[in-house]
């Protein structure tokens, strides 16, 4: 009864991300390259999205705070940034990053910096929905692999 509940959780939770249009059809992929060889083969690829982007942010922070500010340094990481999340399905930090670069490549600083700190915030809101996600995954494949 249990790993139904946990299942029904897992199910509404997926689906919440794809009507909330935190992710796309991206996703849904990764998870098709699953299977009995490899089984975490999507938190995995979440893991190294996680620990990269983390990174990439961090640098671009960091960029924006010299002066003069690099603008070609900020937008080659944020393109990487870009390429990383269209990847993984991160639709929201995607359309995040696709407006800032776009401020970003009009030369307005100010403009880029707000953008960063909204490209943080829609990160750090799907990093947080999508953890709790993954923790429910590894809960039902153990509950499963108890049985």
């Amino acid at each position: 009864m249990e790993s139904k509940h946990v299942h029904q959780q897992i199910a509404a939770m997926r689906q919440s991300f794809f009507d909330e249009e935190v992710l796309d059809e991206k996703f849904s992929q990764l998870e098709q390259l699953e299977g009995k060889d490899n089984p975490n083969f999507v938190e995995e690829v979440f893991t190294m999205y996680f620990r990269d982007s983390t990174a990439f942010l961090e640098t671009i922070e960091q960029a924006m705070k010299t002066i003069p500010i690099d603008s070609i340094k900020v937008d080659n990481i944020l393109h990487q940034l870009k390429g990383s999340s269209a990847s993984v399905g991160a639709n929201k930090v995607l359309k995040e990053v696709n407006k800032t670069r776009q401020v970003l490549g009009k030369g307005n600083l100010e403009g880029t910096k707000a953008g960063i700190l909204e490209l943080r915030k829609e990160y750090d809101s799907f990093k947080a929905k999508l953890e709790p996600y993954f923790q429910k995954l590894k809960q039902a494949n153990s509950v499963a692999q108890e049985k």
